[in-house]
């Protein structure tokens, strides 16, 4: 476990936590609540600007806090970093939503790969959705809350609380239990790129990369499908998940690559607006 340094500090982290998660609900809830019964364009308007509630949230909570927007904002263009992280962003997500389909497959319902579109399609929404879209949430999620659980409690358990926080975030679209265990475990995931580099541009890559790929590579019945797919799709997806991210657990000891990160979570949380 690692500490910011003070019980006040540690008090700190607990109000700028439960202030940002307050208002990133708020923000986004306010948006995507009325986007299924507004329908059509407006309506898909109205649930992409619900994405960039954790976004805003977080920017409010650090201006508020004293913290620096600049030392905030500074992750989301760290680029450099080894070329294994690159692929571990926009490969793992195809790799994970095939094994899906596989998982499928095996327990005896038809997938319908001849519905795969041109790789142009998933470019073409990773770029002008669901890049942008992860990036608003990876803002919040990673850029803010991630290091402030991981400076009162340890990386494991920072993630757990992190992923039941981040998956009933979600409830206005995915609206049963196993939908939203499925997002909650994708944060195994995150917490390990993030600490191994620091870097909110890949932690969005991987998060364009994990929508795009939910939706162009998962085919059952009528075409693509989402987490609420019904049928065997939210299971299979859930069981993936799964054993991928205790795969990561166990190989990393529960560590989700803390011991190696670029910044020290006490550095981090200071430019949060968290003075010890």
């Amino acid at each position: 476990m690692t500490g910011v340094g003070t019980s006040t500090a540690g008090d700190g982290v607990a109000r700028l936590l439960l202030r940002y998660v307050l208002l990133a609900y708020g923000i986004s809830w306010l948006l995507f609540a009325p986007a299924p019964s507004v329908g059509g364009a407006a309506g898909w308007v109205l649930a992409v600007a619900g994405a960039f509630g954790p976004a805003a949230a977080a920017g409010l909570v650090v201006r508020r806090s004293g913290g620096s927007l600049r030392g905030w904002l500074r992750p989301l263009l760290r680029w450099r970093v080894p070329v294994r992280y690159w692929v571990y962003a926009l490969g793992l997500p195809v790799v994970l939503f095939l094994s899906v389909g596989g998982v499928i497959v095996v327990s005896g319902d038809q997938v319908h790969l001849d519905r795969l579109g041109p790789a142009t399609d998933w470019i073409v929404f990773f770029i002008l959705v669901w890049l942008p879209t992860g990036a608003g949430e990876e803002l919040g999620w990673r850029g803010l809350a991630l290091d402030l659980l991981q400076a009162r409690h340890s990386p494991l358990a920072a993630t757990v609380l992190l992923g039941l926080i981040w998956g009933v975030w979600h409830l206005p679209f995915y609206r049963d239990a196993i939908s939203v265990l499925g997002v909650a475990l994708t944060a195994f995931y995150f917490t390990w790129l993030w600490n191994r580099t620091g870097s909110l541009l890949l932690c969005a890559i991987l998060h364009g990369a994990l929508n795009a790929s939910q939706s162009a590579l998962v085919f059952v019945g009528g075409g693509p499908v989402a987490f609420v797919g019904g049928g065997p799709v939210a299971p299979a997806i859930l069981g993936v998940m799964f054993v991928g991210a205790l795969a990561l657990v166990v190989s990393t000891r529960g560590r989700l690559g803390f011991d190696d990160r670029p910044e020290l979570v006490a550095e981090r949380v200071a430019d949060l607006g968290v003075r010890g």
